[in-house]
């Protein structure tokens, strides 16, 4: 099975859930750090329906420019998806995607549903 992480280094959750996927057998990971290799549009619209949900529930709150960015009251679902494209930071992480389908894996445990 293959498994796909939009992957940030520099979170813990992300960290533990590639550790778990790098831990179960069978699995082949391909590891995305999305600061880098950002988003496209059609991907995060992609993984969002996959996933069941809406910008808004993927938008990251803490640590990013949501608030700067007016994206915490009232922004519509497509200004906050531009504005995720334009700042990858705004997504929440770790999204995981397999052939069981997509989760955001927060916990971390989430993405033993996929496998």
């Amino acid at each position: 099975m293959k498994a796909t992480i939009w992957h940030n280094p520099d979170c813990g959750t992300s960290r533990k859930t590639l550790a778990l996927l790098r831990e179960a057998p069978g699995v082949t990971v391909e590891v995305i750090e999305y600061r880098k290799h950002p988003f496209t549009h059609a991907k995060l619209e992609q993984l969002f329906q996959d996933a069941r949900l809406t910008p808004r529930d993927a938008l990251r709150t803490r640590g990013s420019p949501a608030e700067e960015l007016g994206l915490i009251d009232g922004a519509s679902a497509d200004r906050i998806l531009d504005c995720m494209v334009e700042h990858p930071i705004l997504v929440e992480r770790p999204f995981v995607e397999t052939d069981k389908g997509v989760r955001l894996c927060r916990p971390q445990e989430k993405v033993l549903e996929l496998l």
